[in-house]
């Protein structure tokens, strides 16, 4: 297993260690593709299906989903991560199947999960231990993509509980549009990131906000200009040979973590974590992501993304 991480704040974080607070441990992930073998009959999921020229079968969503379980417990290290937050998730059905019947089931996640209107019925979700976080409530903020005359998109994923400190926790979790779709993709995610701006602004100043997703953006990107209400704690700079997704051999780091103000100096750095079964050798050199599908052709990886985690320490009660 190898672990990068970027030690943005490391006095903060050794000295929160010591002196015996709680952790949250928090991940996020793009799981790629995260589909059952049924047909959504108002979603295109046809690529999706056994009869499709993919051959998405039982056995292969089933193995998925146990691999996908092994990279959280494993992304937890001592104790499995408080708080997930995942992306290009179909449905409901692969949350309860994630959660209750893959490698996870003993361990008591629960989940909120979106339903958009996503053309391919992709949506986020959350999932938690109830131990740890104790849900108050969830929403769907919904992008008015359509209304601005642009394709629908994912809508963006409220969650607040409570925490063992007593302290209250807002998470929002989102998936802004891609970047394949030009300048109507460029539209689209500004429309998205303003409407991740306007719950911000009407959760408060004093709100302990933490935001995660796959923003399809680098932290340099002109869409977090809406957004600086936030701190992001990806890496600012250029890291050629790092980041959460490679495309022809160039890292971009365009998972985030976004906490509020009041949260920074309570949060550790961002880490990616993989392991060398997760991974391919790269023809550009170094390594990518081992993907589940690599064009038609069944390449059986988990993700063509590298999951983020950060901890968030506090005081119990």
């Amino acid at each position: 297993m190898t672990s990068r991480i970027f030690l943005l704040f490391p006095l903060l974080c050794l000295c929160v260690a010591a002196r015996g607070q709680g952790k949250l441990r928090v991940m996020e992930w793009n799981v790629e593709n995260l589909f059952d073998c049924r047909h959504d009959t108002l979603k295109n999921d046809y690529e999706f299906l056994p009869e499709s020229d993919r051959h998405w079968t039982w056995g292969r969503y089933w193995q998925k989903l146990d691999d996908l379980g092994r990279v959280v417990m494993a992304a937890g290290g001592d104790s499995p991560p408080s708080l997930v937050g995942l992306c290009e998730i179909e449905n409901d059905t692969c949350m309860r199947d994630l959660t209750q019947r893959s490698v996870l089931r003993s361990l008591g996640y629960r989940y909120v999960v979106t339903d958009s209107p996503d053309s391919r019925g992709m949506d986020v979700a959350l999932m938690y231990l109830p131990q740890d976080f104790r849900l108050l409530g969830s929403e769907a903020r919904r992008v008015p993509s359509e209304a601005a005359g642009l394709y629908p998109t994912r809508d963006l994923l409220h969650a607040w509980g409570v925490l063992s400190s007593g302290d209250t926790l807002h998470v929002a979790v989102c998936h802004l549009p891609s970047r394949t779709q030009g300048r109507k993709g460029d539209r689209n995610r500004k429309l998205a990131a303003e409407t991740l701006a306007a719950l911000i602004d009407s959760l408060g100043q004093d709100c302990r906000l933490l935001v995660m997703g796959d923003f399809n953006a680098a932290s340099r990107d002109p869409v977090f200009k809406v957004l600086d209400a936030l701190v992001d704690l990806a890496p600012q700079g250029k890291h050629p040979s790092e980041g959460t997704y490679r495309y022809r051999g160039d890292w971009s780091w365009i998972d985030h973590v976004l906490v509020s103000p009041n949260l920074l100096p309570f949060v550790s750095p961002l880490s990616l974590y993989t392991a060398p079964w997760l991974q391919d050798s790269d023809s550009n050199g170094g390594w990518h992501p081992r993907r589940t599908y690599t064009g038609p052709a069944y390449h059986g990886g988990v993700s063509d993304h590298v999951p983020i985690y950060c901890d968030y320490y506090y005081k119990p009660r």
